[in-house]
């Protein structure tokens, strides 16, 4: 019957646990790992229990690779000792910092929003204002060249641009944009917006001027970083 004690852990995996215990001084070390063993088993004994406590702990660390050796002393108490082995975890790598995780914010930022989609493009200008953005949207990529040519230097911050679209797509869009004689044409990030998501698709947009490529269905945290990540 374990009466208390206390346990330590050692930088070599080994586990010390003392206290005292009723024990049996006589071949102890055979007789305390026995299933339903006691040192009083009359029926007027005090100790409750089944003996089968030490029995489980050997078959438990034994299973561990370990081993449990024990020294007692009848009136004074017992010692255990069990020994496991472990592992030493190697040490954590240095975590890179990333955009994931990162919280930025796109107030006061002017953006122009090209979507055919009037569904697409009003949930998309809803969620960018909920955050703070100020953002015209245009339907085609022939009207985004116009309306960025009709402004003056700097009106827009980024530009998102869907990529299949009637009248003028994405690619051809952003193409002319960047061949515009001014100097924000050659520097305002450029962020597709597409359906198509294969490694080709994102090398045709970085191939016609674009910054970024994400695919639909788009998330407002991923539009944010890469508005971040281009602005930088």
């Amino acid at each position: 019957m374990y009466l208390g004690g206390h346990a330590q852990i050692n930088a070599c995996g080994v586990c010390r646990l003392r206290g005292r215990c009723i024990s049996k001084p006589i071949g102890l070390r055979q007789w305390v790992v026995h299933p339903f063993a006691q040192e009083k088993q009359d029926a007027r004994s005090v100790y409750q229990g089944t003996g089968l406590g030490m029995s489980i702990v050997k078959s438990l660390v034994e299973q561990m690779g370990g081993a449990i050796e024990v020294d007692s002393e009848a009136g004074v108490g017992s010692k255990f000792v069990i020994t496991i082995p472990f592992e030493i975890a190697a040490a954590p790598k240095p975590v890179k910092k990333t955009l994931s995780g990162v919280s930025y914010s796109i107030a006061g930022l002017h953006l122009l929003l090209v979507e055919d989609n009037d569904i697409n493009a009003e949930i998309a200008k809803r969620l960018l204002i909920d955050r703070g953005a100020e953002v015209t949207v245009v339907h085609d990529g022939k009207q985004a060249v116009k309306i960025f040519a009709d402004n003056v230097q700097g009106t827009f911050d980024v530009i998102l641009m869907d990529i299949m679209m009637p009248v003028m797509d994405g690619l051809t869009a952003s193409k002319k944009i960047r061949a515009m004689e001014r100097p924000d044409a050659k520097t305002i990030p450029i962020i597709a917006m597409t359906a198509n998501a294969f490694k080709e698709d994102a090398e045709r947009c970085i191939i016609a001027g674009m910054n970024a490529h994400l695919a639909k269905p788009l998330e407002i945290d991923k539009i944010i970083s890469a508005i971040h990540e281009d602005l930088i």
